[in-house]
């Protein structure tokens, strides 16, 4: 376990299956330093051939993933900076876009922004009903431009600039369902952790050959992405400098 003041990142492998958890007090939230260790974690596991699948977990029964943090991003004061956050979020979207092995993530709670972009870039989502989702980029002056192509590439540009555009509403885990965000929905924790466990154990039961040739499938048309994750960190990096964004975030926080 590596731990990053009170967050942590956790890997674990049972089986054939690894099992990698973040933690943070703050919702779920993502510091650049949890987002390296995840970016690290991933490539770990997709090197480890002796697991077939892995799931991708967050601690607690709040919320799923607060996305980033409020505190690192108001800290950010040059566009060098404000690149190097943002590519957190992208090397962390590579890194499961690239793994060679599946990744199942279990959502058990609502999720916010850059979480949404961890989902949007698994193989295989399952989340409770009550895992309700927002992609608030646009209300802070920013925009979803990281996470943009690999929610854009599971949603549709129609609900994906739904999502974006209407920034402030929670949109249901119903309708993460029906447009294609989640692959699976279940009642409670129960069901979830029952639902992850079945997948997870078919994927190990499964010829690892045929698994890794069939994301290379699934995930063809993305290999530019290393490239323009970077040009859209660049794009978040000089807007969050903006006033705008900063007195939004700062209000933010006097509310919280």
């Amino acid at each position: 376990m590596t731990e990053n003041g009170d967050g942590n990142v956790t890997y674990k492998t049972e089986g054939r299956i690894g099992t990698i958890e973040f933690y943070h007090p703050k919702g779920n939230s993502l510091p650049g330093s949890i987002l390296t260790k995840l970016t690290e974690t991933i490539r770990k596991a997709g090197t480890n051939g002796d697991i077939h699948a892995i799931v991708m977990k967050s601690g607690g029964d709040g919320a799923f993933c607060a996305g980033a943090s409020f505190n690192e991003l108001t800290a950010i004061s040059t566009e060098d900076e404000g690149k190097e956050f943002f590519m957190g979020f992208a090397n962390v979207i590579n890194a499961m876009r690239t793994c060679p092995k599946m990744i199942i993530t279990r959502v058990h709670g609502k999720t916010v922004g850059g979480g949404i972009g961890i989902i949007a870039a698994s193989d295989f989502a399952i989340a409770q009903e009550n895992a309700s989702v927002r992609l608030s980029e646009l209300s802070l002056g920013i925009g979803p431009f990281v996470v943009g192509p690999a929610v854009g590439r599971k949603l549709g540009t129609s609900a994906f600039s739904t999502l974006a555009l209407d920034a402030k509403t929670w949109y249901d885990a119903r309708w993460a369902l029906d447009n294609g965000l989640y692959n699976k929905l279940v009642s409670n924790t129960e069901e979830l952790d029952k639902a992850v466990e079945e997948i997870s154990q078919n994927l190990a039961s499964s010829n690892l050959n045929a698994l890794t040739h069939f994301k290379d499938i699934i995930w063809q048309g993305t290999g530019h992405w290393h490239a323009t994750l970077e040009q859209r960190a660049e794009i978040s990096g000089r807007l969050v400098l903006s006033e705008f964004t900063k007195k939004t975030i700062a209000n933010f926080k006097n509310k919280n």
